[in-house]
């Protein structure tokens, strides 16, 4: 069933135009990719929860707030805003707010307005549990946001155990989904073990012969590396050599060297997200000429950590289509209405969660297990997403493409980039990628 033709989606498309008319793991390291972590509280809400930038958007929230009625319908961000996964959850939440507002604005969803309720995992998976129990006995009828591996594995747990939807940003490990998961549902990242395919393909295409790897000890790390090494087993002509590196790592020259006598045409460092900023900088210093990958990174805090290093050197993937004119429109409502300076995947991903919830909610009510069996049976179009969002019975994406990117010099277009004149260029979009069965 598709149902972007649905009452919500059509809400907010109609908000959209009035918008624009308007103008308007224990994973403790430290990273050089992420943003905002000084002056990003525990708990704290992130600037989507700022108040809206133009008058307008103000009296048409007063009017939606005075046609609703009822108990507030409370959605969980739970997402990383301290610890290494910073700058993917700070678009996270803020997407997801921004969807919440919109629709409140718009008059709620049948007459209830939506609550987010924003709280910080220290992307840490002890804390997040703690969290992700205390959103539960608050009565959220959904979780979003989680971006670290090991908050993922942690909390699913819960969700399946309590009963409540539990949406991952990103959290690609392979180990988090089971065959009788039934409330966990991947929305940006699939599994591991399809992400690996896509870049095995790219270097099949670009005709290299040798790829190297440095992955971080830990669940995603793991199972990347397991990916990896099965996808480009199947290319014999394209030679494979990974290097494991512990998470908190930021001192790369070891593994670097290693791959320096090796001689890479790619390097991929999907694998090790905190270490991302810290091996495109020192591969550089090396002398490297070989383009490196990122776990699908927030492009701002890359090019805020690495600055021109990255433009012409940093590929990456994506589950949003930074080319499409759905993206191009609910980019420039974000950017003015947040003051972030780009729309991150996980902001357009966040920003599905919300609006995907609130269709279910029109539908089923506000029972989280309904919801749950609900979102099983939908295909979604969401806006800025690079493919159709629906899932497998054990919550894999079943129909996920991911578009490979590399940043570009610019400039961008209009009112999409107000961090710079780069901007993505897309090297291609992958052919719908077959589930992975746990």
């Amino acid at each position: 069933m598709i149902t972007k033709s649905t009452r919500w989606v059509a809400l907010l498309a109609a908000f959209a135009l009035v918008g624009a008319a308007c103008g308007s793991a224990s994973d403790d390291a430290g990273s050089d990719v992420t943003e905002a972590e000084a002056t990003s509280e525990t708990s704290a809400a992130p600037a989507a929860d700022e108040e809206p930038a133009t008058e307008e958007m103000e009296d048409m929230e007063d009017d939606g707030a005075m046609e609703a009625s009822g108990e507030p319908i409370k959605i969980g961000a739970l997402t990383s805003l301290t610890g290494p996964f910073t700058s993917w959850g700070i678009p996270s939440s803020s997407g997801m707010q921004l969807a919440v507002d919109e629709i409140n604005a718009a008059g709620g969803v049948d007459g209830r307005m939506l609550e987010l309720i924003i709280v910080d995992d220290q992307s840490d998976a002890e804390e997040a549990v703690v969290q992700m129990e205390r959103l539960i006995e608050d009565g959220v009828i959904a979780v979003g946001g989680t971006i670290s591996s090991g908050v993922g594995l942690a909390t699913t747990l819960v969700a399946e155990d309590a009963q409540v939807p539990l949406f991952l940003s990103k959290a690609g490990s392979s180990a988090i989904l089971t065959t009788d998961s039934r409330y966990t549902f991947r929305t940006c990242l699939p599994a591991a073990p399809m992400i690996a395919s896509p870049w095995a393909d790219y270097a099949s295409q670009q005709g290299f012969t040798k790829v190297g790897a440095i992955v971080a000890d830990y669940a995603w790390g793991q199972s990347f590396k397991a990916a990896a090494e099965a996808a480009f087993a199947e290319l014999p002509d394209i030679e494979l050599q990974v290097e494991v590196a512990p998470v908190p790592e930021k001192d790369f020259a070891t593994y670097l060297r290693s791959l320096d006598s090796f001689g890479p045409d790619l390097i991929l460092a999907t694998g090790h997200p905190p270490g991302t900023g810290p091996i495109l900088l020192q591969a550089a210093d090396f002398g490297f000429e070989a383009n490196v990958s990122g776990p699908s990174a927030s492009l701002s805090a890359v090019l805020e950590g690495v600055g021109d290093t990255a433009v012409g050197r940093y590929v990456d993937y994506s589950c949003a289509d930074y080319f499409s004119d759905s993206y191009a429109e609910l980019a420039a409502r974000y950017i003015s209405a947040t003051g972030n300076s780009f729309m991150e995947d996980d902001a357009v991903a966040g920003y599905g969660v919300v609006t995907m919830l609130a269709d279910a909610v029109s539908n089923v009510g506000d029972d989280p297990a309904a919801i749950a069996e609900y979102l099983h049976g939908q295909t979604y179009e969401l806006d800025g997403m690079a493919s159709p969002v629906s899932w497998t019975e054990w919550g894999e994406l079943a129909t996920s493409q991911l578009l490979l990117i590399k940043v570009g010099p610019g400039p961008a277009p209009a009112g999409l980039n107000a961090a710079g004149d780069w901007y993505p260029e897309k090297l291609f979009l992958s052919e719908p990628l077959e589930p992975f069965v746990p």
